[in-house]
């Protein structure tokens, strides 16, 4: 099932759902859409400029560099890249999904790449300034640090998983 089918069947079955609370309950309904109106409205710039970050990714960054840099060719040195291309990004897990894509379809190494989604998510080398202000350097500094090596092992059994 391709992305599109994957899409289509979501946008569906949301249709139903809301076909059943508007039945049910016409105002939430109508309250419903706004709301889901409103934050489609405040996410459509971040999505705009994830895509076409994605674009000039895939642009002008050749496959053979990402290969090279991500590749399979030296494993340990590709993981590790991944997670700390991850872990110095910023923004939500959304963005890192279609960066991730272009990724593997330009040939980078499966664990790389989950490594790369994972830090994005858990690891936060650019917010850990404001993370130690308020929990303490040692705190920020630990907990980064384990979820970075925890997102390298999770990026290992994922890609081998694969």
């Amino acid at each position: 099932m391709g992305i599109k089918s994957i899409g289509l069947t979501y946008l569906l079955l949301v249709g139903l759902a809301y076909m059943w609370a508007t039945k049910r309950d016409p105002q939430k309904a109508r309250a419903s859409i706004t709301s889901g109106a409103g934050a489609l409205l405040s996410l459509l710039p971040l999505l705009v400029a994830i895509f076409a970050l994605v674009g000039l990714f895939q642009e002008f960054l050749p496959p053979e560099m990402i290969e090279s840099i991500l590749g399979q060719g030296n494993r340990a040195v590709s993981l590790l890249l991944g997670g700390l291309l991850g872990a110095v990004s910023l923004g939500p897990p959304l963005a890192s999904y279609p960066i991730a894509g272009s990724m593997l379809a330009d040939g980078a190494w499966p664990p790389a790449v989950a490594a790369f989604i994972l830090s994005w998510i858990s690891v936060g080398i650019v917010t850990m300034p404001f993370e130690a202000k308020v929990f303490s350097w040692r705190f920020a500094l630990l907990r980064n640090g384990l979820t970075l090596v925890a997102a390298l092992f999770s990026g290992l059994l994922l890609g081998g998983l694969l």
